[in-house]
């Protein structure tokens, strides 16, 4: 007998813990001999939204599973549905389950709606599963399980109380066979619950914070750093909520740093105290980057979401860490949230932005099924749509026109902003525009005019929409703005073909080539990377630029910023066109 555990993930760099951690449970804690003679089998398969639905189905049907087990989120779910009408069709004996945060806070509703679905396991999954598999070897029944709700006797839907939460430290490690995260993200678990009770959240209904054990937790990073994983990304809600779990972690990725892993933590800000900021300050340029929800800077909507968080002492920590120069922070708001207007939402996107943020994160309100948040949509006047992800369009406070010029500016951010193409002429572009929110929304205005919103755009053409916006509110500047433009291009590579708007460099030509001879035997700027190589070599593997105020500039590409990937910059004199 066949268990297929099947996951649909948003992409296909992501991996679903999820379904491993299941597999890993049941193995590890069951008794029956089938599950270890091959006679009882769980298998595991991988899918992402982007995969055509019949190369789903044919994959699964290929592989012919008695029982098919879905991993369901608000991102995946609405496919897995269109799966489940048709899976029986072409595998008219399997049994059905779906699990996840998506399906089980309505489990009964599912159930009737849905009359191809055999069984639910709602919350956490591990043990439940495990007596799920055991009932298939028992053959006993299944609406004595906690933590399910099935079809009984008569098809009559049962719904059972939810299963004490796990024990962390006795679910197996997932990631023995590194083979199968190869140019994935690793997700690893630390802990589960959080310490806040933010309204929109689910991993606020569980407010008791469960720890795997810390000196565990090194062992398994040990593998990680072992084997060079690129990325270990802590799924913990608030990474830092346990100060000495915390300190233990980072001392010991600082102390056995490989030079390669990168470990992304989830955390409060202003929770971080001064010892662990100092931590951070000794750290690789590289080591850790951290996302910090911010969410909204509005008084009263902090307080209506039930979110703890001390604003200035949020600024200062991250001011502290963004002078440190050696880590990415992710800095998150959310629109939609209620007491939220237009306005009020400017203001907070300014003031995050002010921040410095090596992202800013703008996310549109989600409303989860089993929130404290979705009891309130009534008073909220709170409309949204009705298939997964149940995205905010309307609020109280915010229209849906609002909305709209909302996910235009986001596209915006996302390209000139957290794309970190285009850093020199963003921030000048801010100060030219009362504050940063407005520039960003002028140009979505522009490209919602031009009608390129709906366009692929290459990068250099993203340059020349820039260019043209640029020239259309600023055409006084123009030139200044295509130097920085031409700047920012040569800051993350030496371009094959250069940028209608950049300054011809003829007249620099010999000087080029006079510096780069010249450069061959002293290594005056170029040193690290370059030893060994003639000067035509250098001058393909660096770049001078001369910008129309006569600086000559060297662009440095073999020694590049750990964190921006930004090429070293030298100012190497005035070249003037004689």
């Amino acid at each position: 007998m066949k268990f297929l555990l099947a996951a649909l993930n948003a992409k296909y760099i992501h991996s679903n813990p999820g379904i491993y951690s299941l597999k890993a449970y049941a193995e590890a804690h069951g008794k029956e001999p089938e599950l270890f003679d091959g006679r009882f089998e769980i298998e595991i398969s991988e899918y992402t939204i982007n995969n055509q639905l019949e190369e789903i189905l044919k994959d699964i049907y290929l592989r012919k599973p008695d029982v098919v087990g879905f991993s369901c989120y608000i991102w995946n779910l609405s496919s897995i549905l269109f799966l489940v009408q048709d899976l029986p069709k072409i595998l008219p004996d399997v049994k059905i389950w779906l699990g996840g945060p998506e399906v089980s806070y309505d489990a009964a509703a599912i159930l009737e709606k849905e009359p191809n679905v055999f069984g639910i396991m709602m919350g956490e999954g591990e043990e439940t599963f495990s007596k799920v598999v055991r009932s298939y070897i028992r053959n006993t029944a299944f609406d004595t399980i906690d933590g399910v709700a099935v079809r009984g006797k008569d098809n009559q839907v049962v719904v059972n109380p939810l299963k004490t939460v796990v024990d962390l430290n006795t679910i197996p490690f997932l990631y023995e066979n590194p083979d199968l995260f190869e140019n994935r993200i690793v997700y690893y678990e630390s802990s589960r619950g959080c310490p806040f009770s933010c309204s929109y959240c689910l991993s606020s209904l569980d407010q008791s914070v469960r720890l795997r054990d810390t000196q565990l937790v090194l062992k398994e990073l040990d593998f990680f750093l072992e084997k060079q994983v690129p990325q270990v990304k802590f799924v913990d809600r608030t990474f830092n909520c346990k100060r000495e779990h915390t300190k233990k972690i980072w001392h010991h990725i600082m102390e056995h740093d490989n030079g390669v892993t990168n470990f992304h933590f989830e955390i409060s800000a202003d929770l971080l105290n001064e010892e662990e900021l100092k931590l951070i300050a000794c750290m690789r340029p590289g080591l850790i980057q951290l996302e910090i929800g911010v969410q909204s800077t509005n008084p009263d909507t902090i307080v209506e979401i039930r979110r703890k968080m001390n604003l200035e002492i949020l600024k200062q920590v991250v001011d502290r860490i963004h002078s440190f120069s050696n880590t990415h922070q992710h800095l998150d708001l959310i629109a939609g949230l209620p007491y939220e207007d237009y306005e009020t939402f400017r203001n907070s996107f300014n003031q995050v932005y002010a921040m410095e943020p090596d992202q800013l994160q703008l996310g549109f309100l989600k409303v989860l099924k089993g929130s404290y948040l979705s009891k309130k949509i009534g008073e909220y006047e709170l409309e949204h749509r009705q298939m997964p992800p149940y995205e905010v369009l309307s609020t109280k406070w915010l229209n849906y026109g609002e909305v709209l010029k909302l996910k235009a500016l986001e596209e915006m951010l996302e390209i000139y902003g957290n794309s970190g193409q285009f850093t020199n002429t963003v921030a000048a572009l801010c100060l030219d525009f009362e504050t940063p929110f407005d520039m960003f929304e002028a140009l979505a205005k522009y490209y919602e005019a031009k009608d390129l919103l709906k366009i692929n755009h290459n990068r250099m053409a993203r340059y020349e929409i820039l260019c043209d916006f640029i020239g259309s509110y600023f055409p006084k500047k123009l030139s200044i703005y295509q130097d920085l433009l031409v700047y920012d291009l040569y800051l993350r590579e030496n371009l094959k073909s250069r940028p209608p708007f950049a300054l011809g460099q003829a007249f620099a030509k010999e000087k080029v080539r006079t510096f780069f001879m010249e450069e061959s035997k002293t290594f005056n700027y170029l040193s690290v990377g370059y030893q060994g190589y003639e000067a035509r070599q250098l001058m393909k593997m660096a770049h001078i630029e001369v910008f129309r105020d006569g600086r000559a500039v060297l662009f440095d590409y073999k020694n590049r910023d750990p964190l921006s990937y930004n090429a070293t910059v030298y100012e190497i004199g005035v070249w003037r066109d004689e």
